[in-house]
């Protein structure tokens, strides 16, 4: 994908962007550069694309995306990585928590180490993340935004923990909305069908025709639905303890 030249001229302000390196992630990433952030772009297993993609955005303008590598279901490395985004530019206005470990795991087959890892990335890290991040957060006025799921609040047979785990972000979205009030907004975006699930297997033809049956609007949404709705919530100073839903009205 070839982007025109950044529209904003660029500011001091940085976001950190887990997961940022594909699909969702990626879009965010685009977005708010084009509105003038400098990016810690952070990525698990995808070093290629987080590379290709902050090479495409430094060519932009120099020196605005930096890469950042962590397994968020390691709290050593969480801290680690959040360590590394606040010495990049020796500030932050803005975290963004995009990553997410997302497979089935039917009941009879569900393990600890799936708990481990669900909970770990949906859950766990953006909990320690703020915690480290705060202050930083603080002093600039900051923001938080989680992406959280529509399973969050009708659950999804055959994903109980994944269901459970963002769940527990919508949760603590409200949580940290009040806790770190009034110098940190805290709010959610909570996509609908956007793409496709990844995992092996995938969904069907016939489930994903259901899937749209059941949306308002009738289409698979785009990752820039949710990178817009990313970047309208850390413009909207009237705004905390919310999670706006991305979903072509598939709840309503």
């Amino acid at each position: 994908m070839t982007l025109s030249p950044a529209v904003s001229t660029p500011t001091d302000r940085v976001a950190l962007v887990t997961g940022g390196a594909a699909r969702i992630g990626a879009a965010i990433v685009r977005t708010l550069h084009r509105a003038g952030y400098r990016i810690v772009l952070h990525y698990r297993h995808s070093a290629a694309p987080a590379e290709a993609l902050a090479a495409e955005l430094n060519a932009l303008r120099v020196d605005s995306v930096r890469l950042a590598q962590a397994d968020l279901v390691d709290l050593g490395a969480v801290a680690r990585l959040a360590d590394a985004a606040l010495a990049q530019w020796q500030r932050l206005d803005l975290f963004v928590h995009n990553a997410s470990s997302f497979y089935p795991t039917a009941l009879a087959e569900v393990e600890a180490r799936h708990w481990e890892d669900l909970m770990g990335t949906n859950a766990r890290a953006p909990l320690f993340l703020a915690k480290r991040l705060a202050p930083a957060l603080q002093s600039c006025q900051g923001c938080i935004v989680h992406i959280i799921d529509s399973t969050a609040q009708h659950g999804l047979a055959g994903f109980a923990p994944y269901a459970m785990a963002k769940a527990a972000l919508a949760n603590l979205t409200r949580t940290l909305a009040r806790e770190l009030a009034p110098h940190v907004r805290v709010n959610g975006v909570s996509p609908g069908a956007i793409l496709w699930p990844e995992y092996e297997g995938g969904m069907s033809a016939s489930e994903q025709e259901s899937t749209l049956a059941r949306t308002c609007l009738g289409r698979i949404g785009t990752p820039e639905d949710i990178a817009g709705t990313v970047l309208f919530l850390t413009q909207a100073s009237y705004v905390t303890g919310q999670i706006i839903r991305v979903d072509g009205g598939a709840v309503a």
